[in-house]
């Protein structure tokens, strides 16, 4: 007669037998859930704009693999489109390029759509295909993001470092990146301006050469809305292009009727 305890410890034992490793072909496989910080950037420029200003644009969009491209969009639209825009390309932030009489450039970073937004004149340009520096980066590569002590001295730029951070800071695990960082960005404040350069990490002891491109930041206003509401801060160090000419050849036609004078 057989014992029922042995029979017992033996079906036990069948039912912690291990599964095979290999699977069925109709099996749906696991989903492994890591992009979490999806951050968009819809990338565009109204009409008007440089063919200078647009390999700028051209640019940062290499730099950026997480952005969206967008057309031109038409000067008779107002500011206030851009968040529909957005909305229906499921983008959360924008850049957008604002050209005026062909040779000033202003820049717009705005948070989808509830604001803040800011709005930048851009001066000394420079794009990659006019620096030909010896820097280089494999592309959609993730970087590292460098401020300046200043950005944490006062309240405008640091609301400014946190909106840089989530609009040029790619995901981690973005499908279009790369699971490694080979180069920097410095954000750096000088003369009231923010200096944007790129440079590659070619060694762990902080050795470092520029990639490009190269240009300059001046903030004109911070609005709390998404292009448009209540101004938070306004530069009072700003002055328009049009009133630094004016102001420059009234200094120049002074420094003239002196000259004569003497």
């Amino acid at each position: 007669m057989k014992n029922p305890k042995r029979k017992l410890i033996t079906e036990s034992e069948q039912d912690n037998v291990p599964l095979p490793s290999k699977r069925k072909s109709d099996e749906p496989l696991p989903k492994k859930v890591k992009w979490t910080n999806k951050q968009r950037v819809l990338v565009f420029a109204s009409r008007g704009i440089s063919h200078r200003d647009r390999h700028l644009m051209e640019d940062i969009k290499k730099l950026m693999p997480h952005h969206k491209p967008e057309p031109k969009m038409e000067r008779s639209k107002t500011l206030t489109v851009i968040n529909e825009m957005c909305e229906m390309k499921n983008c959360n932030k924008a850049i957008m390029f604002e050209g005026r009489k062909k040779k000033d450039l202003y820049l717009w970073l705005s948070n989808i759509p509830n604001g803040p937004s800011v709005k930048f004149l851009v001066e000394n340009i420079y794009t990659m295909a006019e620096l030909k520096l010896t820097g280089n980066c494999l592309r959609g590569s993730r970087p590292l993001l460098s401020f300046d002590p200043c950005f944490n001295e006062k309240p405008h730029y640091a609301l400014l470092k946190e909106l840089f951070i989530q609009v040029f800071g790619v995901p981690n695990h973005h499908p279009k990146s790369q699971p490694f960082f080979d180069h920097v960005y410095t954000f750096m404040v000088l003369d009231n301006r923010i200096w944007f350069r790129n440079f590659q990490i070619l060694s762990e002891d902080g050795a470092l050469a520029e990639i490009g491109p190269r240009f300059v930041l001046n903030p004109v206003k911070i609005f709390s809305g998404s292009f448009g509401g209540i101004t938070l801060w306004d530069n009072p160090n700003y002055l328009s292009p049009a009133r630094y000419n004016i102001h420059s050849s009234t200094i120049v036609l002074s420094t003239i009727l002196t000259s004569k004078a003497i």
